[in-house]
């Protein structure tokens, strides 16, 4: 095949690439802050890369050996390093050496000196925004109060990037004026992780998610007929239980049970107490598919018509291998509960909530085929089956993929759906797409050129050629759009609505 390298012009057309005009970037950019860190287990031989044996049992025996004069030392330096750093550091030397206590012989007696130095060798400090903080999202704070006329107090919701790619949630405040001004709030210095608990599962959730991954046979239609549509982590065990003492009429129960228990261990709560700000509560992986990071939180503040709102919101969980699709809820930031999102239409990345029910139904954006935005329905929150295409890869900006960037917002026009495209190198841009109010699958309109592309100055990062949205905001006349920059920053756009909406229903119409 012949490779033409005449040079090409676009002919006198704008510059596909070209952000549009009314659109208003920030010259606030957040950046990481290595120095926010939190105490976090850690155990010699199971470290991510490059152990081979866990040498546990030879770090206890070392720290069983020394002298108490040793130990006073050692534990001297470790309040003299560390303590100002963390007003709770007791609790967590506590707490890591109960970890490990196991492995302790029961007849060894241990100065409490003994036992904090022993729970020093197994923390360690853990920097969430050591590489990066990116891919933010945004919603209206619970609180209100005590505001200037015309600004709103919001919450923002940072993907955090530290060792080994690891991602967590965190958290930022601040205000929007009347005329679309922010103010960032400086975050609290301590990290905290809460505290987890098991919560509430679902059998639907449980009957799903074996179809779609592992297929509902006997054995798992033998343990959830012994269960309730709604059961606890105890009633669980006693149907598992049940099933693996009954090997002679069941097979590979191991198998069954080990299905069962990874599906429940994605059902779990944190707790933060009132006096942690909001800055300081740190969403951290605990199931084994988050092993490697809670990614691109896409939060949403939900009506249900009758009482006050509640917070959604759904991300991606990474094990290292493969991703599936979590979903969480708060009524307040201080408790979260985590559950899996099942069926087809929650498949790959980028589910993310309607703010309201329509038509009765639960709605949210799919990205389920892995390179076009689609709409689903669902009677439930959790179960997500179907989806309807409604904008696929066309144009020059979208050769790879398109995807959302966050919840649609509600507007007189219809629903407003920021969008991502990826094309040639890679290179990100943000989009828009306008959908009907009462029929989501019916497209008014889409954008001809980005709202935002690549900054020729914010190219290089951590993913270079990327801006990324997990949510924006509509605050009065204006669109508060928070946005990644290169996997490696968080930079701000405002744009007003009018403009932008009369855009849309143009090119709606053009077409």
């Amino acid at each position: 095949m012949r490779v033409s390298t005449k040079k090409t012009t676009n002919g006198g057309h704008a510059d596909p690439l070209a952000p549009l005009e009314f659109v208003r970037r920030s010259d606030r950019v957040l950046m990481a802050d290595p120095t926010r860190v939190f105490m976090h287990l850690f155990v010699a031989g199971q470290e991510e890369y490059g152990a081979t044996e866990l040498r546990a049992a030879r770090v206890m025996q070392r720290v069983a050996a020394l002298s108490e004069s040793e130990v006073r030392l050692a534990l001297s330096d470790v309040h003299e390093r560390f303590g100002d750093r963390h007003p709770d550091l007791h609790y967590w030397l506590d707490l890591h050496a109960h970890r490990v206590a196991g492995r302790l012989s029961p007849t060894l007696t241990m100065s409490e000196d003994r036992w904090r130095l022993l729970g020093s060798v197994f923390t360690h400090e853990f920097s969430v925004e050591g590489a990066s903080l990116t891919n933010p999202s945004i919603v209206l704070h619970p609180s209100q109060e005590g505001l200037p006329a015309g600004s709103a107090r919001f919450v923002l919701s940072v993907r955090c990037i530290g060792e080994g790619h690891r991602s967590s949630i965190g958290f930022r405040t601040g205000t929007v004026s009347a005329d679309g001004d922010l103010t960032i709030d400086d975050p609290k210095p301590n990290l905290n992780p809460g505290l987890r608990t098991d919560s509430t599962m679902k059998k639907r959730v449980f009957a799903n998610l074996l179809e779609q991954y592992h297929g509902l046979g006997e054995h798992s239609m033998s343990v959830l007929a012994g269960l309730d549509n709604s059961f606890d982590c105890e009633a669980l065990e006693t149907q598992l239980i049940r099933l693996e003492h009954d090997r002679e009429t069941f097979r590979n129960t191991e198998m069954t049970s080990y299905f069962f228990r990874s599906i429940a261990e994605r059902h779990y709560r944190v707790d933060f107490a009132p006096d942690v700000h909001l800055s300081e509560r740190i969403l951290w992986p605990h199931a084994a598919v988050e092993r490697h990071g809670m990614e691109d939180l896409r939060l949403v503040r939900f009506e249900n018509g009758f009482g006050p709102a509640s917070y959604f919101g759904t991300y991606t969980a990474y094990d290292g291998r493969s991703i599936t699709q979590q979903m969480l809820r708060t009524p307040d930031f201080l408790s979260f509960e985590m559950h899996p999102a099942a069926g087809g239409g929650a498949a790959g990345k980028g589910l993310a909530l309607f703010p309201r029910l329509i038509g009765g139904s639960f709605v949210a954006l799919s990205r389920a085929d892995h390179e076009s935005n689609s709409i689903g329905f669902s009677d439930e929150l959790e179960v997500w089956k179907g989806v309807v295409p409604v904008q696929m890869p066309r144009g020059v900006t979208e050769l790879i993929q398109v995807g959302n960037c966050g919840s649609p917002i509600e507007t007189e026009a219809g629903w407003l759906v920021l969008t991502h495209s990826v094309g040639p190198m890679r290179t990100y841009s943000i989009g828009a797409m306008l959908l009907d109010i009462d029929d989501p699958t019916r497209v008014i309109g889409v954008l001809d050129r980005p709202l935002l592309s690549p900054r020729e100055d914010q190219r290089d990062g951590y993913v270079p050629n990327v801006v990324y949205s997990c949510g924006s905001l509509l605050h009065g006349a204006n669109l508060v759009i928070p946005f990644g920059i290169a996997d490696q920053s968080i930079g701000f756009a405002v744009c007003p609505i009018e403009p932008l909406i009369d855009r849309l229903v143009a090119n709606g119409r053009a077409t």
